[in-house]
């Protein structure tokens, strides 16, 4: 691909994916169990619906939607971010032991104090914060490298696993009510859950944007990037810290939802490059329009049965992950 190719990618990119979004935002609100005409999601909006029309758009489909554009955003920022302060297309919030930190988190919650779940959002981002100060000291070695920051992110991901299974089963008497936020899903997502959820992901997203000329930096190297003056340490662990805020805030509301971090950032780094400018927007873009696609199908293609998310998203970016990883494309 040559430079000429690149930019003209680049904009073509930034005028698709907005058009993206706003058509799977539509699609979301028009199908389901009861399909719904734009003209009469324009006359709910008007004030001029049925009443059963407004109740399906404003207090079931139009919040989540919203929060599905959310979690897809969190999600497809955080695994950006994460791949270029590790420069491996392979780190992601999922891989390194972050979303575990804030799963657990949201768990114990959930499970042993149900009373403080106004707090899940604190709790998750404060599960994946810990979690990754943890990875972080556990990497250090007069200084951290990526490759260590990944290996002890995959560990601490299964003991972290491992932990939440314990939960489980102590109290598995109560189990059965998260078991769906376990396999990732915005099924009976409210106005309420984007109430608590949308403040954390909204500073996130904006403080992402901070972040990007020292991605792009840090994709030169270390030593280059100091030469330039940059505090590399400190960068990379901004970095990690914004990352998991992103992922805590999507993991307590959606749960688990994997895949997304990992597969929408390298696939718009293939189209377009490596440049954070346009790598980090169209990839805030594209998970977005991602999540929000697959949670309409989930919940409209498989009717009476709402598939979750999570699941979903995994049955179809496990075999792309496996395409790009068996075309060497990965690395």
């Amino acid at each position: 691909m040559n430079i000429q190719q690149r930019d003209t990618r680049r904009k073509l990119s930034f005028v698709v994916a907005p058009i993206l979004v706003a058509l799977v935002s539509i699609y979301g609100l028009t199908y389901g169990s009861v399909h719904i005409s734009l003209s009469e999601i324009w006359a709910v909006f008007m004030a001029e619906g049925s009443p059963l029309h407004e109740k399906i758009v404003m207090n079931l489909r139009l919040p989540r939607v919203l929060i599905g554009l959310l979690v897809g955003a969190c999600l497809a920022a955080s695994g950006a971010l994460l791949q270029g302060a590790m420069k491996n297309p392979l780190s992601d919030p999922g891989v390194i032991g972050v979303s575990a930190g804030g799963g657990l988190a949201a768990v114990v919650t959930m499970i042993i104090f149900p009373q403080y779940s106004y707090l899940l959002p604190i709790a998750a981002f404060l599960g994946a914060f810990i979690t990754s100060i943890f990875i972080y000291l556990l990497a250090w070695d007069n200084g951290s490298s990526p490759l260590k920051i990944i290996l002890a992110g995959v560990a601490i991901n299964a003991l972290l696993g491992a932990a939440t299974s314990g939960v489980m089963v102590v109290f598995s008497d109560r189990v059965q009510a998260i078991l769906p936020w376990l396999a990732g899903g915005l099924s009976g997502r409210s106005w309420y859950h984007l109430a608590f959820m949308a403040p954390y992901a909204l500073i996130g997203l904006g403080l992402s944007a901070l972040m990007i000329k020292p991605s792009n930096l840090l994709q030169l190297g270390d030593h280059t990037a100091q030469l330039l003056g940059q505090k590399v340490e400190l960068q990379r662990l901004l970095i990690i810290l914004l990352s998991s805020l992103l992922a805590g805030a999507a993991v307590s509301v959606a749960g688990l939802v994997g895949f997304v971090g990992l597969i929408v950032p390298h696939a718009i780094r293939l189209l377009i490059g490596d440049d954070y400018r346009y790598l980090l927007p169209l990839s805030i873009l594209g998970g977005a329009a991602l999540v929000v696609l697959a949670d309409t199908v989930a919940r409209s293609w498989f009717d009476p049965i709402e598939l979750p998310v999570g699941i979903l998203l995994a049955g179809l970016g496990a075999p792309f992950f496996l395409y790009l990883l068996k075309k060497r494309r990965i690395m």
